[in-house]
């Protein structure tokens, strides 16, 4: 297959069964992706070539589910990834997982088998073999994805993420996730700040029951001068390293802004620095965590 001129995007779902592959191939499909879960991937040029003579301009990619099942591709996958890279086409590799323990639990709940259970082999042990079954792909990914505590919507919000920040090209995708400490750290942030530091809206009766992406809650937050040099700080050290990060190959860096309760002044900061960050070119997205919690103690 030679090279296109305006090469069809083709993305990869891989991961532990049981992380969420199949739900985030359905976002692809809503994405406007012709997804096929299993496809022996040796066949992923052929498909990209079909879906890209047939599919027309609806089509906006080919999205490839590969789970250790495919055994025939493992030898195989770094000759396909050539060729794909060949015909214009480098892959994007999405890698889900999410605990042992989780991963247990929801084939539990779900009474389906792993798909590499084998008589005795029980499914702490099938899943430990399928992670050495994809180590190699695990390594390629260009965004690994834990789905330990994230919701089905946060799932989403994060893959439609990734897919409109790859339209824009290579840039790296930022994502800055307001959190409460009371409720837990969530799994996967890369760099982690604390906002306890200032005053809590909490305690102001009439800000209470609003939440930081209210204004009157951002202005009380932010009209504290250590509020905006925080900001200024952060600022200044994300323009140092999220160029250096992306110049070593990461693609998707996320950011943790906690306070207590991850409802006030920590959802303020996010889009705050969402927009400086924005003003200096940089990709954004944002997750609030725990914002919608019921609060004791702010």
């Amino acid at each position: 297959m030679g090279r296109q001129e305006n090469p069809l995007r083709v993305i990869i779902v891989t991961g532990a069964s049981g992380s969420g592959r199949a739900s985030a191939l359905r976002v692809l499909e809503d994405l406007g992706f012709y997804c096929v879960d299993n496809l022996p991937v040796a066949l992923a040029p052929a498909a990209l070539r079909l879906v890209a003579e047939r599919g027309g301009a609806s089509v906006a990619g080919l999205g490839l589910g590969v789970d250790a099942r495919e055994r025939m591709f493992f030898p195989q996958w770094p000759q396909v990834f050539e060729g794909l890279e060949q015909a214009g086409s480098r892959p994007l590799v999405l890698f889900l997982d999410a605990s042992a323990e989780v991963l247990a639990r929801r084939y539990s709940e779900s009474r389906r088998p792993h798909p590499l259970a084998d008589g005795p082999l029980g499914v702490a042990e099938a899943i430990k073999r399928e992670r050495e079954a994809l180590a190699g792909l695990f390594k390629r990914a260009d965004h690994v994805l834990d789905t330990t505590t994230l919701t089905i919507h946060e799932l989403r919000d994060t893959i439609i993420d990734i897919v409109r920040a790859g339209r824009q090209g290579p840039q790296m995708l930022v994502t800055l996730a307001s959190f409460g400490y009371k409720y837990g750290m969530p799994v996967g942030l890369d760099l982690v700040f604390d906002a306890r530091f200032l005053p809590n809206p909490f305690f102001v009766p009439e800000l209470r029951d609003l939440t930081g992406l209210d204004p009157k809650v951002g202005e009380f937050v932010l009209a504290r001068p250590e509020a905006e040099r925080f900001v200024d700080a952060l600022v200044e050290l994300l323009a140092f390293l999220l160029p250096l990060y992306q110049k070593e190959g990461k693609s998707y860096l996320t950011i943790g802004l906690g306070c207590t309760g991850g409802r006030h002044r920590s959802p303020a900061l996010v889009l705050r620095l969402k927009q400086r960050l924005e003003e200096k070119g940089f990709a954004v997205a944002v997750r609030h965590h725990h914002i919608d919690r019921q609060l004791e103690d702010g």
